[in-house]
């Protein structure tokens, strides 16, 4: 994956706050089932894995398939423990990954 993926915090937040973090990242998620048109079939080509880990610690993972559209949008809340750096990663077919990191300041 060549596109840096979107990711969506809150500039800064509390402890014991719920944040929302949303993310996007641009990716075809080819299913193996579409044909060209000379009728071969499109190789598969997933993000098949989405982690998120913050402090060290996972958060947040998510197991993609076949039925995720395009450039998949994920989104989800989590309560802050404390200042720390979140780390994003997808993983797609054939172990390729994109890693992002971000920190989140706690006030």
């Amino acid at each position: 994956m060549s596109v840096k993926p979107r990711i969506r915090l809150p500039e800064n937040a509390r402890v014991g706050e719920v944040i929302e973090i949303k993310t996007l990242i641009a990716h075809p998620m080819e299913t193996g089932t579409r044909r060209n048109n000379d009728a071969s079939l499109v190789p598969r080509f997933l993000v098949h894995t989405f982690e998120v880990k913050f402090a060290g610690r996972e958060v947040f993972r998510a197991s993609l398939h076949t039925g995720t559209a395009a450039n998949p949008f994920i989104s989800f809340f989590m309560k802050v423990s404390g200042p720390g750096e979140f780390e994003f990663t997808w993983i797609e077919d054939g172990g390729n990954k994109t890693t992002e990191r971000h920190n989140l300041k706690v006030t």
